[in-house]
């Protein structure tokens, strides 16, 4: 005879990869990805393969209608594409085969990361040289540009794997720079202003419309993350460096979960190795001083503080079933 579970017992708390990972065999990434992430699997980010799989670069084949060139300074827009973007384009086709190859007959979650808008402005630069985050019309175009972008490929997903509900997360490392103005010009002689925090979450926002019904996430693992901003933007979910987070961010994640969204608690450092034991208390610890009730607690989402990349592929591994280990710990001491 078998047992149900009662009505008020908690789901399983997910856990899931940033995005980066280890080596360049994309095929053995994803398998890793959607065996060791059952709940939340991710088509992962190898930049090993070069300045074309990595952060900017990778994301370049997600704009629509906007071609771009690796200069010695960086990605830069462009009249034409230059050969690093087409690269970059055929590379991230591949990967979207890859993907439908094993996700055949999948039924859930799959989350795909691209840099968001304002950490693409940051990084880029316009045909004239300087950031693309120092002209207003540019920044709108390059948000726009890639919005549309992403909800192609979304579309293209859906058709490929029509059982899958993609969830698209926008990596914003640079987003708190670009809040407090402290991004360098290209002289390096000054900083760009900052930007006000109605035209940030109006790139959000513009992106969450395109996007719907796909919901929208936002990947942030630097200091002063902007929480609240991001959740009245309506995102889904926020991911976050526990470490990077002071009295008032812990404030707005509790916010953040009691308004229904989804926290990723990026409670193991990628800096040294802590066991399953060790990553359950320390999410249960900040959990537990936000004085949340169990079902509000157990929306969040475990997740390694930032990318994989620089681990081996056995510590990547292991990396991600301590967070399973975790989770499952985290559960149970939530239920008691």
């Amino acid at each position: 005879m078998t047992s149900s579970a009662s009505d008020d017992e908690l789901p399983p708390i997910r856990t899931t990869g940033v995005g980066s990972w280890p080596g360049t065999d994309m095929m053995d990434a994803i398998k890793i990805a959607f065996a060791e992430c059952p709940d939340l699997p991710y088509l992962p980010e190898l930049p090993a393969r070069g300045s074309y799989a990595q952060l900017i670069g990778r994301s370049t084949a997600f704009l629509a209608g906007l071609a771009v060139d690796l200069q010695p300074a960086g990605w830069r827009l462009t009249d034409a594409s230059g050969r690093d973007h087409r690269l970059a384009i055929s590379t991230l086709r591949n990967d979207l085969d890859l993907l439908e190859e094993h996700a055949q007959g999948y039924e859930g979650t799959v989350k795909l990361s691209v840099a968001g808008p304002w950490t693409l402005a940051a990084m880029m630069e316009r045909p004239r040289g300087d950031r693309v985050l120092a002209d207003s019309g540019a920044r709108r175009d390059l948000s726009q540009s890639l919005a549309e972008g992403a909800a192609q490929l979304v579309a293209e997903l859906v058709r490929r794997l029509p059982d899958v509900e993609p969830l698209i997360q926008l990596d914003e490392p640079m987003l708190p720079a670009v809040l407090a103005g402290t991004i360098a010009t290209a002289s390096g002689l000054s900083r760009h202003r900052a930007i006000e925090s109605s035209e940030i979450s109006g790139a959000i926002i513009y992106a969450r419309e395109r996007l719907a019904p796909t919901p929208v996430a936002v990947h942030c693992c630097a200091a002063d993350p902007p929480i609240e901003l991001l959740r009245l933007a309506g995102v889904s979910g926020v991911l976050l460096d526990i470490d990077q987070l002071s009295a008032a961010d812990w404030d707005d994640v509790a916010a953040t979960l009691e308004a229904g969204q989804w926290i990723g608690m990026g409670a193991l450092p990628t800096d040294r190795m802590l066991g399953p034991d060790q990553v359950a208390r320390r999410v249960l610890s900040s959990l537990r001083d936000l004085g949340l009730e169990p079902p509000v607690a157990a929306r969040v989402v475990i997740t390694p503080a930032c990318g994989l990349a620089s681990a081996s592929r056995d510590d990547a591994v292991r990396a991600l079933r301590t967070l399973r280990s975790a989770a499952q710990i985290v559960v149970e001491q939530l239920a008691d």
